[in-house]
């Protein structure tokens, strides 16, 4: 940023403030969302039991750990103690940190799943989970009212001991979530796909030392991500699918850039959607676990999602798209899963965050215990509630022709689309079309970059395929 150019405008989205590295993601401003930050917890009343540190974790983006480094530079200078992980970290265990230590709060370097060119600035709330949107907007209000403040990192104790009490926590916590001694014990083989990632080698450490066979792929750190996008869909999955395929593994399961979301394979090398992945969760914890409690579904979750909560007598939520709404929730209520399309979920008896870690194992655990194979639990799953098929479409475009396509769809629905009738119109986030078997449609501007997606699940893949078509056509 020159000494004459405006200054970026720092616009926080569905989970953070995220830029493209060197044009609007600088050191300069990040400098300026780190104090901006620092004067929000400032002016936050004191708990008594809460201590004045802040927790900082980064992911294996490009200059993540320098930009972290910065970022403690700042809040130090604003007299807050720093707790500075010394390597790339998943997201979760940040958020868990924040609460085991009772932090005033949280940042995590990450740009998450978007393009290797982004990098972000994610806020951790003290429960240790993602920042609400009244946080968010207190912060992106507080940018440039302040100067700067910074201390020398050279100079810092960055308290690293206090993260690996934190980790040992974690690792407990995850441990005893999962029957991991079952999943050790039980003749298959499991391939984990952290895509270059911050989630490397995690999953595979809780599974090692048994008759489970476990590989990991795509475990070192590549600022690139081998070319894709870290965000555990099927078009990024090709090596994970090769090789469940090839060593006729169980499962794969896949985490994104900063391993709070989750991604699935199936026996046949197939990726499984979210609206699968998450019913089958639901199943597990409510009919093999015995667990209860609400249900919460973010605008794009699946219809069998619903079917199910109604079938066990779960009370259903829905939430636009964003985890940090999921996660309000689970504060205020008795929530059993919260999740999203995108793959984070969070569950009852955890941190209120998604965690992809955590949802890897439990995934696992749910296939072990059942004593079948995924597609076979797909398959009764479709028996007993309907089979519903989803698909997802990214359309890149400027934000502004994006959302003034949904607008126009939401000022004018059409009566018919694709040759369907059009039984109902909703607007919670976005703009979705309902026919009447159930099938859906949904137009959605990204909140985190210049993304148009559509969304679209029906009772069969050749009528989700032309919903999708038909609404591609139109938005070009």
């Amino acid at each position: 940023m020159s000494a004459h150019a405006e200054p970026a405008q720092i616009r926080f989205g569905t989970d953070g403030w995220r830029a493209v590295i060197s044009q609007d993601f600088t050191f300069a401003n990040l400098e300026r969302v780190a104090q901006a930050y620092a004067a929000y917890l400032s002016s936050q009343p004191k708990d008594d039991q809460q201590s004045p540190l802040v927790i900082i974790g980064y992911d294996r983006r490009f200059l993540s750990d320098k930009f972290a480094e910065r970022a403690a530079e700042v809040l130090a200078g604003n007299d807050f103690q720093v707790v500075l992980s010394g390597e790339a970290v998943p997201t979760p265990l940040v958020s868990w940190a924040v609460r085991e230590e009772r932090a005033a709060g949280g940042i995590v370097i990450t740009a998450s799943h978007n393009p290797p060119e982004f990098n972000g600035f994610k806020i951790k709330a003290p429960w240790g989970g993602s920042a609400p949107p009244e946080t968010t907007a207190q912060v992106e209000a507080l940018v440039d009212t302040q100067a700067v403040r910074k201390a020398d990192f050279a100079r810092l104790d960055v308290h690293r001991e206090k993260l690996a009490v934190a980790n040992a926590s974690y690792r407990a916590q995850l441990a005893s979530y999962v029957d991991v001694e079952r999943l050790r014990r039980a003749s298959h083989r499991v391939v984990v796909d952290p895509m270059h990632g911050s989630g490397g080698r995690w999953v595979e450490s809780f599974l090692r030392g048994g008759a489970l066979e476990v590989e990991t792929i795509r475990a070192a750190r590549d600022p690139l991500f081998g070319g894709v996008n870290p965000e555990p869909i099927d078009r990024n999955l090709a090596p994970l699918k090769k090789r469940v395929g090839e060593i006729g593994a169980l499962l794969g399961l896949a985490t994104d850039g900063d391993a709070d979301r989750v991604g699935a394979v199936n026996e046949r090398g197939e990726t499984m959607t979210m609206h699968e992945v998450v019913p089958l969760l639901l199943l597990h914890l409510a009919r093999v676990r015995g667990m209860t409690g609400g249900v919460v579904r973010t605008f794009s979750q699946s219809v069998l999602t619903k079917r199910i909560a109604a079938a066990h007598n779960l009370k259903l939520y829905e939430t636009p798209i964003g985890f940090k709404y999921i996660a309000d929730l689970m504060l205020r209520e008795n929530i059993l899963i919260g999740a999203e399309e995108s793959g984070g979920i969070g569950v009852s008896g955890h941190i209120p965050e998604r965690d992809g870690i955590l949802n890897s194992l439990l995934l696992l655990e749910a296939v072990i215990a059942s004593g079948r194979t995924p597609s076979e639990l797909v398959r009764e799953m479709h028996r007993e509630f309907g089979a519903f098929y989803f698909n997802r479409r990214d359309l890149h475009m400027p934000v502004a022709r994006g959302q003034s396509l949904v607008g126009q769809l939401a000022a004018a629905p059409p009566a018919n689309f694709a040759g369907q009738a059009v039984h109902a119109l909703e607007t919670l986030d976005g703009v979705k079309l309902i026919f009447e078997d159930e099938s859906w449609l949904l137009f959605r501007q990204s909140g985190t970059e210049p993304v148009l997606r559509i969304y679209a699940e029906a009772t069969s893949v050749a009528k989700t395929n032309t919903l999708l078509d038909e609404a591609e056509r139109i938005s070009r």
